[in-house]
């Protein structure tokens, strides 16, 4: 008789394992909502419940690419979306690289700190401090006045919202999103620094041919990774800075159906481009996980 095969637990099992309860209660809190899709094809109306309003079929997904503006609302997300990741990125990669060169512990600690900070203070609060600098009547116009010069609308400009939104959004979170970077410097082994100093390479060519080629998966993961959130340009950001005098480059997908479905409680028209939003958002993630498989080697187990 041969003998008995011992079974074995592999591995990426017990990874599994480990996150499978969390992923029951994700799994259960979504589901309890899955009935509320069926809003984005009828003429919803709460006291008649998902199963009693008038189904429309597709009429609620029409209605958004019949407005006027719609195609300046789809434009004006992709742009602040897409600007934001590259700027965030290319700072904190920049942030990184920089920090790693910096040799006193103590004063690399102080500047990481104050770095990081800005990623934990809701947009509610920090759209009240640029508020305050940027306003008609902030200090950067009080400051204007003082000198004799006019007064300058910087949050009623509509050529210069979009630009203060990226910019604003990566000096939030260039600190935080510079993180993952530094993990990655620390991980490039030392021995290639020492060897590159042998052969007399002075610091900016150890970053320039050790640090950058070193870190290079992270950063084609992390692009990658961004493309799942492409439509994402930031409600809250948004919704506490936009004003009408520049809604034309203002209004993003996410601003619209808060209009829409919360506003003017068009449930059924609010709900059908949230879907839509969010079935584009699973393909790109499905797409960015397979390109960040493919191209860097990069799987979650």
């Amino acid at each position: 008789m041969g003998k008995k095969k011992k079974f074995r637990i592999s591995d990426k099992m017990y990874y599994w394992l480990m996150v499978l309860p969390a992923i029951i209660l994700v799994f259960l809190f979504n589901t309890r909502t899955w009935p509320g899709i069926l809003a984005a094809f009828q003429d919803f109306i709460p006291v008649k419940g998902w199963y009693g309003s008038k189904w429309v079929g597709l009429r609620n997904f029409r209605v958004f690419f019949m407005q006027p503006n719609s195609f300046g609302i789809i434009r004006n997300t992709l742009v602040m979306a897409v600007g934001k990741i590259i700027s965030v990125q290319c700072m904190a990669i920049a942030f990184a690289l920089m920090i790693n060169e910096v040799r006193n512990a103590r004063l690399k600690k102080l500047i990481q700190t104050f770095t990081y900070l800005p990623h934990f203070v809701s947009w509610v609060i920090f759209a009240t401090i640029l508020k305050s600098f940027l306003g008609t009547d902030g200090m950067i116009n009080m400051a204007l006045n003082s000198l004799g010069l006019e007064k300058f609308s910087f949050l009623g400009t509509p050529s210069l919202f979009q630009p203060l939104m990226i910019i604003t959004e990566t000096i939030k979170e260039f600190g935080w999103a510079a993180i993952i970077y530094l993990s990655a410097i620390t991980g490039i082994d030392p021995g290639l620094y020492e060897a590159a100093e042998v052969d007399g390479a002075r610091r900016w060519q150890q970053t320039l041919h050790v640090t950058i080629p070193g870190i290079r998966y992270m950063i084609v993961i992390q692009a990658v990774l961004h493309l799942g959130s492409i439509l994402n340009a930031g409600f809250d950001q948004i919704f506490n800075m936009y004003n009408t005098l520049v809604m034309s480059r203002a209004d993003i997908i996410d601003t619209w159906v808060y209009r829409q479905g919360i506003v003017s409680m068009n449930y059924g028209v609010g709900t059908a481009v949230g879907l839509l939003k969010g079935v584009i958002a699973l393909i790109l993630t499905a797409a960015a996980y397979w390109a960040a498989d493919k191209f860097a080697d990069y799987k979650i187990f």
